[in-house]
């Protein structure tokens, strides 16, 4: 088989995929992105770079927000005759929605199957931008409405798609979600599994006995609760003497806005709140070996989540067995019951945070079956096992539908 993966970023939500058909030497992998991450490769698949057209020649907000979405699916565009040039006809695309790399592909390829991988569907008036009562302006919703312009072409041109839960499937018009498979990722619950506390690869000062409380997040923001977090910390310190508190990601913001005071939001918290940096370790982004020492060591793990994407994480500190306390949003109800598999809190209540996460560490016997229930939920309903061969059987169907037309 031929297939080509799009995404700007390699190898993303395609990583456990590109991996899976690369392995068969009867395939030819090939994965077009502009951030081709030279320090990971993966055998048997070919990255092919493109780069984004630069030039611009608006200043309007909105018509800079539709250049830069033509300029990629230009490039791409561009990066795809050549391979139709040198005689590569797929049989089958598999892109990420949204970026407007896609926005041409049924032009070049009008015959052969085109999956889209649909992460979300932006509204003005949807859940993740009037939580908490939020108001959204006029140039928020505008700057939303056209974020939708590339996925709706993609609703619109492909054969399917995958979502990831059912909360994120239903965040997409009704008219386009008969083309939706909701097939997650997948979590390796064969590396992502409970182990022995063991912290000297992050060479951190935490005694032996110390409980520790994680959070971890690919940018500290208002989005992932960070500002929420931190404002608990404080609380959790008081209250219990051993406690050590662990925070892994970057400084940035992936989702919404950044400060208009240029201030990142870690930068804003630790001025307003003061926090004891002897039991408060930032210890940034972590490579997966790194990473799974952090969960392993956990007593509790916050994960706080405006009405949004799911993130991977959660996920994966349940099936290292962490005891999580998360937001209560919708999201997370899709996988969190409370006292059952984890615990749910109030998304901007940082004392009711902190509550949770004292009365975790105070019955250590009881949260033992909440460990292993959290466990065994993602393996029963996640698991990368599973959840790849679903995805493999959809991609296999409509490759042999384009070689059998053929």
């Amino acid at each position: 088989m031929r297939i080509i993966f799009i995404h700007p970023n390699f190898p993303a939500q395609f990583r456990h995929l590109a991996y899976a058909l690369g392995k068969n030497p009867g395939n030819q992998v090939l994965f077009v992105t502009s951030n081709p991450r030279p320090e990971w490769e993966i055998p048997g698949v070919k990255k092919i770079i493109y780069k984004s057209h630069k030039k611009q020649t608006v200043t309007s907000s909105n018509l800079l927000q539709i250049n830069n979405l033509i300029n990629e699916g230009q490039a791409v565009l561009d990066t795809l005759l050549q391979l139709k040039r040198q005689g590569f006809k797929p049989d089958l695309i598999y892109a990420h929605s949204g970026w407007g790399t896609t926005f041409f592909i049924k032009d070049l390829f009008p015959r052969t199957p085109f999956l889209g991988y649909f992460e979300w569907y932006y509204n003005p008036q949807g859940k993740d931008m009037t939580f908490g009562n939020s108001k959204v302006t006029v140039s928020q919703a505008t700057t939303l409405r056209l974020k939708n312009l590339p996925i709706l072409n993609d609703l619109l041109t492909c054969q399917a798609g995958t979502t990831p839960t059912r909360w994120q499937f239903f965040q997409f018009p009704r008219l386009f979600r008969h083309k939706l498979h909701i097939i997650h990722d997948g979590i390796n619950t064969s590396f992502f599994k409970p182990g022995n506390r063991d912290l000297t690869s992050l060479n951190l000062d935490i005694p032996v006995d110390a409980s520790i409380v994680t959070y971890a997040t690919r940018g500290m923001e208002p989005y992932r609760g960070f500002p929420q977090f931190i404002e608990s910390i404080p609380y959790i310190l008081k209250e219990n003497k051993k406690c050590h508190i662990i925070i892994a990601g970057e400084d940035r913001v992936c989702y919404g806005s950044p400060r208009k005071d240029g201030k990142t939001w870690k930068t804003f918290m630790l001025e307003k709140v003061q926090l004891d940096s002897t039991r408060v370790h930032f210890v940034g982004s972590l490579p997966y070996g790194k990473y799974l020492k952090l969960l392993q060591a956990s007593d509790v793990h916050v994960y706080l989540t405006r009405p949004f994407v799911l993130s991977w994480s959660m996920l994966e500190a349940m099936s290292c067995g962490c005891v999580v306390v998360a937001s209560d949003t919708e999201p997370v109800r899709e996988v969190i019951k409370e006292g059952v598999n984890g615990f749910l809190t109030d998304f901007f209540n940082p004392e009711q945070i902190a509550h949770k996460v004292l009365s975790v560490l105070s019955y250590p016997s009881f949260v033992k079956q909440i460990s292993s229930n959290a466990r065994e939920t993602i393996i029963n309903r996640f698991s990368l096992q599973k959840l790849l061969s679903a995805h493999l059987k959809l991609i296999f169907s409509y490759c042999l539908r384009e070689q059998a037309n053929r």
